[in-house]
């Protein structure tokens, strides 16, 4: 392996910059910003951050930290963004490959070479020169918590809403809420945080949403929950049992969801991402929220429910998710249609030799364990300490991951690349065990097998 490019410097680039950099490997990491840390660097220059001013880590620090470098006992055990920063940070200066990123540096295509090869063409955002590279292998780590996705269609009467709208990508402060009347539309963990910190300054504030979901505090019995929900139980018992126990001990310790007036979930927990908050019950039970279900249109200055009510707004806050989206590539040869990519073991697409993809799972737990055991595993692949199956192979583990999440989760956009974080983790170490003993086997698609994404793993 002769050159290796990575794109970009968040918490899954950084984690592949170590590891490759600890092999020996050659390469080339561009970051469109400033510095490092990619989501968890407020107000990050590269414009794609979504951190608000208020923003805590959902996971602890015992959770999120990279095995090569834990993170320092003095921190909180839910640390701050700024924190989170200044860790990536130390991490970077630690193993001392900060000069192998080129900061503000855009990635604006990546296509396929000749003999197997990557041509990778970047723009430097200041200067405006660009560069165009030939590489063996590369690296996607962009993230997947960018590209605000609207609802689509838009509601009737959006484009004649009198009031500001937008998303929670955008939101920073809850200045733009003071003395307003608010509707934050989604549950999930962003929405959560924008009603609970809006609640104290909005005049009224709205929290509406289409289903109920499992509301998890960030500690349970003075630990922090993910102490209990991704510890080696949830890789030995069986997914009911979990569900039993995480929910009689939420029942026990913060009661049933529909006590605050919460829609009754219509799921069990475990089977949707959950929302870790140790605020928002306390808010519906002081009466600082109201609850409301789904938007069904805008009128000038006020908003219809699926309930019938109807609420003067003056803001809605479109907490509604991202779309994985990667704008380097051609869709032809990459596309996310339905937030869906096919890819062995989450991180290969078998028809595209010498792509990858890291930090690009959505556990309940943090990412970046998960892209630092991604990337030792693509170092032993660029090494060749480890070999891929062949094209059926891995097609078939696809399909059998896809029909999985099928099962085990709620039909949503948000679910298509989740994992279970000890059970992946441990998916990802046997891989690389196996890999060691494969003999050679040839990637080259069957006969037949058109060059496209998704492939059709059928059958």
């Amino acid at each position: 392996m002769n050159r290796v490019c990575i794109i970009g410097a968040g918490s899954s680039g950084i984690a592949s910059c170590q590891v490759l950099n600890s092999r020996g490997i050659s390469f080339d990491c561009f970051e469109a910003g400033s510095g490092v840390g990619g989501n968890w660097r407020y107000m990050n220059d590269n414009g794609m951050s979504s951190a608000y001013r208020s923003l805590h880590i959902n996971s602890s620090r015992q959770s999120m930290e990279y095995a090569t470098f834990p993170m320092p006992d003095h921190l909180p055990p839910y640390v701050n963004h700024e924190q989170a920063a200044q860790y990536f940070d130390d991490y970077v200066d630690h193993f001392g490959f900060r000069e192998s990123i080129q900061f503000r540096t855009e990635v604006t295509r990546v296509e396929k070479g000749p003999a197997g090869s990557w041509n990778v063409t970047t723009r430097h955002r200041d200067t405006g020169e660009e560069l165009t590279g030939r590489y063996d292998a590369v690296l996607v780590a962009n993230g997947h918590h960018w590209n605000p996705r609207m609802p689509d269609p838009a509601f009737p009467g959006a484009d004649t809403f009198k009031g500001t709208q937008l998303h929670s990508h955008d939101y920073r402060t809850p200045d733009l809420l003071a003395g307003k009347r608010v509707v934050v539309l989604g549950i999930g963990n962003s929405a959560s945080d924008i009603a609970v910190e809006g609640s104290q300054v909005a005049e009224r504030m709205f929290l509406a949403m289409r289903r109920g979901v499992h509301i998890v505090p960030k500690f349970v019995f003075g630990v922090p929950v993910d102490h209990l929900t991704l510890s080696w139980a949830s890789v030995v018992l069986p997914l009911r049992a979990q569900q039993l126990i995480l929910g009689t001990a939420l029942r026990l310790a913060r009661g049933r969801p529909t006590r605050y007036g919460l829609q009754k979930p219509d799921h069990r927990i475990l089977a949707a991402h959950p929302t870790a908050s140790d605020s928002l019950l306390s808010k519906l039970g002081h009466g600082d929220l109201t609850v409301k279900p789904n938007i069904v249109r805008l009128d000038h200055d006020k908003v219809h429910f699926a309930d019938g009510s109807v609420e003067e707004v003056d803001v809605v806050v479109y907490a509604t998710g991202y779309k994985i989206s990667f704008p380097f590539f051609d869709s032809d040869l990459v596309d996310a249609e339905d937030n869906w990519i096919s890819l062995y073991r989450r991180v290969v697409p078998p028809q595209h030799p010498g792509l990858y993809f890291i930090g690009l799972v959505q556990p309940i737990g943090a990412i970046m364990p998960l892209a630092e055991a991604q990337s030792e595993w693509v170092a032993d692949l660029l090494e060749g300490r480890a070999r891929l199956p062949g094209y059926a192979a891995m097609a078939k583990e696809i399909d059998t991951y896809q029909s999985s999440v099928a099962r085990r989760y709620v039909k949503s956009d948000r679910h298509t690349i989740q994992v279970d974080f000890r059970k992946y983790l441990r998916e990802l170490r046997k891989e690389r065990q196996e890999g060691a003993r494969r003999p050679g086997i040839s990637r080259a698609l069957p006969t037949g097998v058109r060059r496209s994404n998704p492939i059709d793993v059928s059958g």
